[in-house]
């Protein structure tokens, strides 16, 4: 069996966390049992330096993409800057002959940049998802998944998605069992439940100018096992129905109903996080009335169940 050949674009300001995930999944991770490949290559001549200081020498320039079966650009200094036109030429040649091109976080916009991605889906980090929708609205964008395989063009979500990223990777050259070999002994999970929607911070305004509404959210957080209807808080606020709701709306940017909700989670992550209470019990501090409801409201807002997200956030004890 020929040994895949896999190539790593290095690039002036690189992260070295995210280079160094292929080069330790597709180097030398199982002694004696050789599965790929490695070589680094760079549109510039090195000496290249990464944004802290760190600096590796290529040892090949962007000719060193013509022979490999996957190619990868981990991640990229700046979404504005253009790539080479060396680079991006190489990348359509490699996809254009068969190879596998793979975009990591920020290295998506490098394939979106050589127009590798027009009228396909693709994944990039959550922070960038309006400024990537600005630059490339040919792209169809899965803001939500952890990466994503459409016609040999692998792109992930930020930084250790590149870890799910490379082992689906060897997963389909060489199949669960050595992929499940490599991630235990990286001590990663071989595979991740749930997409970038469980990571995205969904902010909700401690406080705000308008004190009438502040006392009201100050209520709410403190009550959140009880329902309020909306003409009992327009009371509280004395204040008229329809102006507690048009102002509610202009402080906070979301309805009653879509706040409470919203906090509602964010409470319940919290319970799940640091303490050891069952879910039934959340769900009745909370506000949700029934496990099967909050698991169902958890589930659509965040792509894993309570249950899943208590194992990946807290900590071993």
């Amino acid at each position: 069996m020929t040994i895949p050949a896999v190539a790593i674009v290095a690039y002036p300001g690189f992260s070295p966390f995210l280079l160094s995930v292929p080069c330790i999944i597709f180097g030398d991770i199982l002694p004696g049992q050789p599965l790929f490949r490695l070589e680094i290559c760079a549109a510039e001549a090195g000496p290249i330096r990464s944004v802290h200081g760190l600096s590796l020498s290529p040892s090949a320039g962007v000719e060193g993409l013509a022979e490999a079966d996957i190619v990868i650009v981990p991640g990229w200094d700046d979404p504005a800057l253009t790539p080479p036109p060396e680079l991006t030429e190489a990348l359509r040649t490699a996809h254009a002959r068969g190879a596998r091109v793979v975009g990591l976080c920020l290295g998506t916009y490098v394939l979106a940049y050589a127009g590798l991605l027009d009228g396909r889906r693709a994944s990039t980090h959550w922070e960038f998802e309006q400024d990537f929708l600005l630059r490339f609205p040919q792209v169809r964008l899965d803001a939500n998944a952890l990466y994503v395989d459409e016609d040999r063009l692998i792109t992930s979500a930020g930084t250790a998605a590149g870890v799910d990223c490379c082992l689906y990777l060897v997963r389909q050259h060489y199949g669960s069992a050595i992929a499940n070999k490599i991630a235990r002994r990286m001590v990663v999970p071989t595979y991740r439940e749930g997409g970038q929607a469980q990571f995205i911070e969904k902010p909700v305004p401690a406080s705000i100018q308008d004190i009438r509404i502040n006392e009201q959210l100050d209520f709410l957080r403190q009550n959140l096992s009880v329902s309020y209807s909306l003409d009992i808080l327009a009371a509280r606020a004395n204040m008229s129905r329809r102006s507690f709701t048009r102002y509610f709306q202009k402080a906070t940017g979301m309805s009653v109903g879509e706040w409470v909700l919203t906090e509602r989670l964010r409470r319940t992550q919290e319970l799940l996080e640091v303490g050891t209470q069952p879910i039934e019990t959340i769900a009745e501090q909370v506000g949700f009335g029934t496990a099967a409801s909050l698991r169902q409201h958890f589930k659509h807002a965040f792509g894993v169940t309570p249950v899943e997200w208590r194992k990946s956030f807290r900590a071993a004890e």
